[in-house]
């Protein structure tokens, strides 16, 4: 797969364009989750579905271990106990009793006990389709509800991915047409349900397909939150089993739609900068501090398991940006003052910033972070300079973050039109912060700006 980096519109921009690009923006590293230092599950545990059950998170996951639903607790989402039993002992009598075909369980408080969603094959189809159980507990163990599945569109390639969404007083259910066992489009559904989620209402409303190159055949894996105002779809695309695997998102301003798909993924293995490998099967969950984690999924470095990670999940304008996962701030779209955009043979999207040649010459990005702390500055750059005598030289930029001088960035020559990075350590506070280059010792183009 080509390498696939997020955009960033410059602050004053942002609110008039974001709708239509969905430009991203960036998180750093935050100390309270382990997203780039390491799981804070090391073992197999996909797909992961957490609910919080008073002051206990519930996490649930994909078959393994001899069960088909794994299930671990936590009390802070860092360190967790694995439980020793299998959350669902038995399949319903539709679904073949093969551990290895349950996959994807969402678990839900249903105001009188608790209901488990589950992915099974189907006896007479021959499909995954998506079935129900219930527990008294979230400890388990789930009993499955009913003789048949609940969702099992056997001619659209079989139902998986369950996703529980709430609003008004009425539940919905997220779910993925498995399209991509027999050559169909995959697309990402929504439909009403029963308040215990026994039943269906209605019918499904198709939110999104997989049209995007970088999403491979597949997207699956729907979570839905509102926030802003508007409506966030999260989604898996491509292949789960390498470092293809990544998250995306789009958002809608109703619950039907039309959803927006965002220009680039929102993790990847390479916005880990691969300290996360084909991160996806994600979560939304409330944390102990009352902000927004995301809970997913990446694989081992041997390939042997995926582990559980955490993230914190933060908003700006309404936009998801996660912790850990960087983000390219494109020059041309920041604020720039007495230089120019020009068209940059080798720039990431084909423009850059030239002639910041003047004392009064600068390009300022907006950037946003819901961590106070320090985090890394990488430029893009080009450096054709040269010195008195005609031999390449070292150039640079001064640097200012929110309004004080912080040092400056200096650039090894490259030629112009040759791209090269350099990286500094940047003190940025939680939410948005603005970082300034400037006219410094000889002369350098920017491309873009990544932090991290």
């Amino acid at each position: 797969m080509p390498r696939t980096r997020f955009r960033i519109l410059s602050r004053r921009l942002l609110s008039v364009v974001a709708t239509l690009t969905l430009a991203f923006l960036y998180l750093g590293t935050a100390p309270s989750s382990a997203a780039v230092g390491g799981p804070v599950l090391d073992r197999d545990f996909p797909d992961p579905d957490v609910v919080r059950v008073g002051g206990t998170y519930h996490a649930f996951a994909t078959n393994g271990d001899g069960k088909y639903i794994r299930h671990a607790t936590s009390t802070d989402l860092v360190n967790w106990t694995v439980a020793g039993a299998d959350a669902l002992p038995a399949v319903g009598s539709w679904a073949k009793p093969d551990r290895s075909l349950v996959w994807a369980p969402e678990v839900f408080d249903n105001g009188t006990d608790f209901t488990m969603h589950y992915t099974a094959r189907d006896r007479a189809s021959d499909k995954q389709c998506i079935g129900v159980a219930r527990a008294a507990s979230p400890d388990g163990a789930f009993r499955p509800v009913g003789n048949a599945p609940l969702v099992c569109p056997a001619d659209l390639g079989g139902a998986i991915d369950a996703a529980s969404y709430t609003e008004n007083g009425r539940r919905y259910l997220l779910w993925k047409n498995d399209g991509n066992c027999c050559g169909r489009d995959t697309w990402l559904y929504l439909q009403e349900v029963s308040w215990d989620g026994t039943r269906t209402i209605g019918s499904p409303v198709g939110l999104i397909r997989q049209d995007r190159p970088w999403e491979g055949i597949v997207i699956e894996a729907p979570t839905l939150v509102k926030r802003a105002g508007h409506y966030v779809l999260f989604y898996s695309a491509d292949f789960y089993g390498d470092d293809r695997y990544k998250t995306s998102y789009a958002v809608a301003d109703s619950l039907t739609g039309p959803y927006t798909k965002a220009a680039a993924p929102l993790m990847t293995t390479d916005s880990f900068s691969g300290a996360v490998r084909g991160p996806g099967g994600q979560d939304v969950v409330t944390g102990p501090d009352g902000r927004d984690r995301m809970v997913f999924h990446g694989w081992s470095a041997d390939r042997s398991h995926r582990a559980l990670y955490v993230a914190d999940l933060g908003w700006a304008n309404g936009y998801p940006v996660v912790d850990g996962s960087k983000v390219i701030y494109q020059a041309e779209t920041a604020v720039v003052h007495n230089a120019v955009v020009r068209d940059a043979a080798g720039a990431l999207d084909g423009r850059a910033v030239g002639h910041i040649d003047h004392p009064d010459s600068y390009v300022e990005f907006s950037v946003f972070t819901p961590t106070t702390g320090s985090h890394t500055l990488t430029v893009r750059y080009g450096n054709g300079s040269l010195d008195g005598g005609g031999s390449p030289a070292q150039s640079s930029h001064t640097l200012t973050v929110n309004g004080s001088a912080a040092g400056e960035v200096r650039y090894p020559h490259t030629g112009w039109d040759s791209w090269q990075t350099a990286s500094v350590s940047v003190g940025l506070k939680e939410g948005w912060n603005t970082v300034r280059l400037g006219k410094g010792l000889l002369y350098a183009e920017l491309d873009s700006v990544e932090v991290a």
